[in-house]
């Protein structure tokens, strides 16, 4: 018989180990199967492509007041897939203005930058650049979009103007007019956003549409299609960048309504307030992320109500705001009343706001005789003011003051209806204002 004793002893240890190591592979087994089925469920770990890009630092701009984070380039959204809005379009307030920097796109976002402002609004006149179908010269706009996203600066494009090849109907000398098929204009859009896919950050859809000038039409001014026109393009806008903040078209307050002197039966403008509740009864607010607004300020301050009868004026040569009180004299009555009518339920996007002043132009603009009672130090004050009391009221969304530099790129004469709200002179120096807006205060 052989001697197993040595081989026993050498044995026993490994099965030892052996049993203790199936025992503690059954034990984590069993802790597995209890973690997978019944352990508190919590936020899944981020992969490692997540945590990577978490470590990545947010793109910013420097402005005064503090970073403001730029809106990230993404890829297309496929079709029928919807992609969360992104952290960037947090409800904050944002300082813009309207620029024209067709002429010299770098230099003028430099300008925007210098006074502190993260936004720039530029008008996109399709018309003028798409004369024939499918040939539109995107050149200037392109040059616009890279420099602004180069200085850090968001981008609002305010979409006008459909080309001759659209329409039918022609007046006299009309500034702008809808396409007889709106789905061409949605369909401008789509190509647009495709362009220039998140280096533009929000669109307004049309502008002052409660004028005849700017909605030339055979029947006139028409809230119900507008809003069709404005269905149209959020659906095409959003479902190529669900990200870009669209605004419906801002309304003259013009405070009135009024037929076509040769056609009754068509109207030439409407009350911004009337075109405004008909915009509301057609459903509207389902196809836009904020509500245009314009007020160009007249001669009177942004904080004054237009029942205000403490307010006087004895020297002011323009007298509308005391010989026939309403709220389309007031900035603050303005806003109020177009934020009250929808209960707040969206924000306020102004558009294009200012004070004019004639001072230092040599005259004035016919019909703008308001621009004479307001010198250079009371524009400069009335814009600060301005931009203050929309940030701390607090429905008012982006505020993109009317204008920066039209004066200098315009005709560069008294009779040219913008130059008097410029922020820039003919020649190309500051007035007062830009040192004022460069300098005031811009909490987020």
């Amino acid at each position: 018989m052989l001697d197993m004793s040595a081989n026993s002893q050498g044995k026993q240890p490994r099965f030892i180990l052996s049993v203790v190591g199936w025992f503690l592979i059954l034990v984590l087994g069993l802790a597995g199967v209890w973690w997978g089925f019944f352990a508190p469920q919590g936020e899944d770990a981020p992969s490692a492509d997540a945590t990577a890009a978490a470590l990545l630092p947010t793109p910013t701009a420097t402005v005064a007041g503090g970073l403001v984070p730029l809106p990230a380039e993404t890829s297309a959204p496929q079709p029928g897939v919807t992609t969360p809005p992104s952290a960037q379009t947090a409800e904050v307030f944002g300082y813009g203005i309207a620029a024209d920097a067709l002429p010299l796109p770098d230099y003028t976002m430099g300008q925007v930058r210098s006074l502190g402002l993260g936004w720039v609004k530029q008008q996109v006149r399709w018309g003028d650049f798409e004369l024939t179908p499918g040939q539109m010269d995107w050149s200037g706009y392109d040059a616009v979009v890279e420099a602004a996203n180069a200085h850090g600066v968001h981008v609002m494009l305010s979409v006008v103007g459909a080309p001759q090849w659209t329409r039918t109907y022609f007046d006299t000398n009309p500034e702008a007019a809808p396409p007889d098929d709106l789905a061409l204009y949605a369909d401008f859009l789509g190509r647009l956003v495709d362009r220039y896919h998140g280096r533009v950050h929000a669109i307004e859809v049309w502008n002052e549409q409660n004028l005849d000038r700017e909605w030339d039409t055979a029947a006139g001014v028409d809230p119900a299609r507008y809003v069709e026109m404005l269905r149209l393009a959020y659906q095409v806008i959003k479902s190529r960048d669900p990200n870009i903040i669209v605004i419906s078209g801002a309304l003259s307050p013009v405070g009135g309504t009024a037929t076509d002197p040769n056609n009754p039966a068509r109207i030439g403008y409407m009350d911004d307030f009337q075109y405004y509740q008909e915009m509301i009864n057609n459903g509207f607010l389902s196809y836009c992320d904020c509500v245009g607004v314009h007020h160009n300020g007249y001669n009177i301050p942004p904080s004054i109500a237009y029942n205000d009868t403490t307010y006087v004026d004895d020297g002011a040569v323009f007298r509308g705001f005391w010989d026939n009180p309403h709220p389309s004299w007031s900035f603050r009555s303005t806003l109020e009343r177009y934020s009250s009518a929808i209960s707040g339920m969206k924000p306020l996007c102004l558009t294009e706001f200012g004070w004019a002043s004639a001072e230092g132009l040599g005259g004035y603009p016919p019909g703008f005789e308001f621009s004479q009672d307001n010198s250079l130090e009371e524009q400069s004050q009335y814009i600060s003011q301005a931009f203050q009391l929309m940030h701390d009221w607090g429905f008012v969304r982006l505020a993109f003051l009317w204008n920066l530099n039209y004066a200098n790129t315009g005709p560069r004469t008294p009779d040219d209806p913008n130059a008097p709200y410029s922020i820039i002179d003919y020649n190309g120096s500051p007035r007062p204002a830009f040192d004022a807006v460069r300098d005031m205060p811009k909490p987020q």
